[in-house]
């Protein structure tokens, strides 16, 4: 148990729900707490969860930069830079929208919206007036992804400029002469050392801040909003299931691996990822993964994880999908062909760059829903149980940035055959 940390955080995860669900006020349990001392309970719980993600928060920016730009130093080879960018764009953008295929298709079939009356009134969520989308048409949007300067990337927290801008370190550094780019090479290397150090200290807060953060959880969520949205729960977690049935698929036929093999060696991500609803908190353990358990070649891990942890938001666009078709359903509002290729479209857009924190797949997904009509305000009724959803969606998230580093090396070193 000392050494698995894997074990640790789901003792912790189980632990923390149990003792939740004993305290909420509204579970009638005979150790429930009033309502006024489980809210003053709830800040002491999350403590420990929150000063680890703010530590990984805190050195997120600068493992990202240097993961990226020593993956493309490391790759060495011009040529097969080319051929892992050729393969990783489209490779995102299948599972994407395959992701988004699975989860429309359940919510069409299940319809979990035909089981919930909308109230009369629905309070709004101050929180999401801000979330339209205001960065106008396409001309403008392209130029920004190129940040003025790094301060101004690094305040915003825009990992997908922060990407670009590591992507386009890396291969400047690539082209020149070794003399030339050693020191900002050793530099890179020594920043990347120090990140994964305080990493490790983060690591040692794991399964605390995992028992709160789910604690706390339970405590304010209750079983009745999970069970008075269970349909729309078991739809989401069902169109998630078949993802990663997906995702064994494809590490069968692509990377031609065991997929109980890779299932046993990404647990400890999925664990962690489920517990912190962050890609980012879970990306210097996803490395470690990928390159310690899955055999993946340095580089192609160093580059292909950040960029997942960035980019590739599967998890989070079947979520979007299912949450907009069930609101359309509970609201009424039928969608045509027309409106599903703009919410296809919409989700997969929406998913690529999108933080990888905790909680924001609910905000993007109310300027979603203004974009094909459905009011916005329906995302207060999700909010109950979205943290649960958003903890599922983030495993997936990590699962399929660990399946592409598997396919990735499989199609960039045939030595592995």
């Amino acid at each position: 148990m000392r050494s698995q940390l894997w074990a640790q955080i789901l003792v912790a995860l189980l632990l923390g729900f149990g003792l939740g669900i004993a305290l909420s006020p509204e579970g009638g349990f005979l150790f429930a707490l009033t309502a006024d001392r489980a809210a003053a309970l709830g800040p002491w719980l999350t403590l420990p969860g929150n000063v680890f993600l703010n530590l990984i928060q805190l050195i997120v920016i600068p493992l990202v930069v240097s993961s990226i730009a020593l993956g493309l130093t490391s790759a060495g080879d011009p040529a097969l830079l080319r051929r892992l960018a050729a393969w990783i764009v489209p490779y995102f953008l299948a599972t994407s929208t395959v992701a988004v295929l699975i989860g429309t298709g359940l919510a069409l079939w299940i319809e979990p919206g035909a089981l919930l009356t909308m109230p009369a009134t629905v309070e709004a969520v101050p929180d999401l007036a801000l979330t339209q989308d205001n960065a106008g048409d396409l001309p403008e949007r392209i130029p920004a992804l190129i940040p003025p300067s790094l301060t101004a990337a690094s305040l915003s927290r825009d990992m997908l400029q922060i990407v670009l801008v590591a992507i386009l370190l890396g291969l400047a550094l690539v082209t020149l002469p070794e003399t030339t780019a050693r020191p900002l090479l050793d530099l890179l290397g020594a920043l990347q050392a120090v990140t994964l150090k305080v990493v490790a200290w983060a690591m040692l807060l794991a399964p605390v801040a995992v028992f709160g953060l789910i604690c706390d959880f339970a405590l304010r969520a209750g079983l009745s909003a999970m069970i008075g949205l269970s349909a729309y729960m078991a739809t989401v977690i069902l169109g998630l299931g078949v993802l990663l049935a997906f995702y064994m698929l494809v590490v069968r036929l692509l990377a031609r691996r065991s997929p109980l093999a890779f299932a046993r060696a990404v647990v400890e991500a999925q664990l962690l990822a489920f517990a912190t609803s962050s890609s980012a908190a879970t990306m210097p353990l996803s490395l470690r993964v990928a390159t310690e358990r899955l055999g993946v070649d340095v580089a192609t891990a160093r580059f292909v994880v950040p960029l997942g942890a960035t980019v590739n938001m599967d998890g989070t666009a079947l979520y979007q999908v299912v949450a907009t078709i069930f609101l359309a359903q509970v609201y009424g509002i039928a969608l045509d062909p027309a409106a599903f290729v703009l919410l296809t479209v919409s989700v997969v857009g929406a998913s690529i760059g999108s933080p990888s924190t905790p909680g924001v797949g609910i905000v993007i997904l109310a300027g979603i829903l203004a974009s094909i009509g459905i009011p916005a305000e329906g995302v207060a009724v999700l909010l109950g149980v979205d943290r649960l959803l958003d903890m599922c969606r983030t495993a997936v998230n990590v699962t399929g940035d660990l399946t592409a580093c598997v396919v990735m090396d499989r199609i960039l070193t045939p030595r592995r055959a």
